[in-house]
């Protein structure tokens, strides 16, 4: 199975374009599977549905995983088999008809207008990482991108006269209104703070680390976490927390739901009408003090 996987990772890669970390979650998904199977002396080829729900079975109850997790590994396995039917390895799917368990949908953490003041006030713009940081998180609340879009980005990418910025993901790009607070903390930092900290001027990233290379997933995560505790909010912010807090917001304050769908990126507006929630929780407060018979 280990030339097939390699296979298939490559095919995720150069055939689906799909990005590092969905193949790295593959990769994850499948390295497990295979053991499962080499210690259990299963041929991937030969296993049959009986089989593989006795893997997930000991996933759940040996492994503890999660409702979500195990629907991860059986899109994971299930992509990977009709694949192989695909290139006529098998014949055929011993996965097809196996139902991924029912997962709920979590409510996202959302922070009040407030709490999000209260953090973007907290880096200050006294050294070069503090102009970044500040930038930063005006620029990941403005536009509610993810994480991975963010630190994508290139420094053309970001259209300062007309403020916007265009966000490329899976072969397509959408563009995002930039607010005025962004726009000025992104002109301060690539003015008094990028230019100093790129060592290269071959480094085309928007958002540097000290090094002056590309920021990592891991490096926005901190300076989230950082300016968390700084700010002494009690909520568990990550940098999606400021996507759902972006999208919310804008849902309370009028913007319809088509717009916000186009802003995020959703391909499917069922994804979107998870903020409606919070929306409605918005109407109930207004409802209950303008109305007379409230």
């Amino acid at each position: 199975m280990e030339k097939q996987l390699k296979q298939f990772l490559k095919f995720l890669e150069n055939d689906k374009k799909a990005s590092n970390n969905t193949i790295q979650s593959y990769k994850r998904d499948l390295e497990q599977y295979k053991n499962y199977l080499k210690n259990h002396n299963l041929k991937y080829n030969k296993v049959k549905e009986k089989e593989i729900k006795e893997y997930l079975d000991y996933l759940v109850k040996e492994e503890n995983k999660k409702a979500s997790t195990i629907s991860r590994m059986i899109a994971s396995i299930r992509s990977f088999y009709q694949y192989e039917i695909k290139n006529k390895k098998i014949t055929t799917n011993p996965i097809e008809n196996l139902q991924s368990p029912k997962v709920e949908k979590k409510v996202p953490c959302i922070l009040t207008t407030e709490e999000v003041d209260l953090l973007l006030k907290q880096p200050t713009n006294v050294d070069l990482k503090g102009i970044r940081d500040k930038a930063m998180l005006e620029f990941a609340y403005a536009t509610g991108m993810r994480v991975t879009e963010i630190i994508s980005l290139d420094v053309e990418d970001v259209n300062l006269e007309q403020g916007y910025v265009v966000c490329k993901s899976k072969n397509k790009a959408r563009e995002i209104p930039l607010g005025r607070m962004a726009l000025e903390s992104v002109k301060e930092y690539l003015n008094k703070s990028r230019e100093i900290l790129v060592k290269s001027d071959k480094e085309t990233a928007l958002f540097v680390n000290i090094n002056g290379k590309r920021l990592t997933r891991q490096g926005f995560w901190k300076i989230i976490k950082y300016y968390q505790e700084q700010a002494h909010i009690d909520k568990d912010i990550t940098p999606h927390t400021l996507r759902h807090s972006f999208a919310t917001h804008l849902l309370q304050n009028g913007a319809d739901l088509k717009s916000i769908q186009t802003m995020l990126g959703h391909s499917d507006i069922s994804s979107t009408q998870v903020y409606m929630k919070f929306q409605n929780d918005g109407l109930n407060n207004v409802y209950k003090k303008a109305h007379p018979r409230a």
